[in-house]
């Protein structure tokens, strides 16, 4: 593993351990073991490294997606697979799901950061076109209903991470609400 896959890996080490306010290069490079000037060779500046850490996650939800739509489960139980896997993320690393999904700075940074995000998206949108073409979502178009569906999902782990999820509201879980959701889309 090189140098700059290293910092990446420490950077999202500190966020997951103290939020986006901990990863400094400085803390990078000293989780690391390196100079504190080593981390310039690889990313301009916080931002960008910030940016590193959002793209590699993007990508190993990628290749989980691909992986998920490969198996010979039926179409629904993989976007149900999937969409579980987005939401033990967002569960297991706040920060990050925060940094990748909320962070209007890495949002606007267009490039193979950009990229990385709309491959996952369109991994997602090719699950829900397989859930539509065995009949079991609605035929509206794809990525309208793949927006919605990620939008909801968001919105879920939003509501939980703010504490406002509670059984007063209709849901215990974020999964509760991801259920919820597929029966209410699904053509019976």
């Amino acid at each position: 593993m090189g140098t700059g896959e290293r910092l990446t890996d420490a950077a999202a080490l500190l966020l997951d351990e103290g939020g986006e306010a901990a990863v400094t290069l400085r803390a990078v490079a000293l989780a690391v073991g390196v100079s504190h000037n080593a981390p310039y060779r690889h990313f301009a500046d916080r931002s960008a490294l910030l940016a590193g850490v959002a793209e590699r996650d993007l990508r190993v939800f990628t290749r989980l997606f691909e992986s998920i739509s490969a198996s010979d489960q039926p179409a629904i139980g993989k976007l149900a697979a999937a969409l579980a896997e987005f939401v033990a993320y967002g569960e297991a690393h706040p920060a990050r799901y925060r940094l990748l999904f909320s962070d209007p700075d890495i949002a606007s940074r267009g490039g193979s950061l950009e990229e990385a995000a709309m491959e996952t998206f369109a991994e997602l949108a090719k699950l829900v076109g397989q859930a539509q073409a065995e009949g079991n979502l609605p035929s509206i178009p794809t990525l309208q209903l793949t927006g919605l569906i990620y939008a909801t999902v968001h919105g879920l782990l939003d509501f939980q991470a703010g504490g406002r999820m509670k059984s007063e509201k209709g849901f215990t879980s974020v999964m509760d609400g991801v259920k919820t959701m597929l029966r209410l889309i699904a053509n019976d």
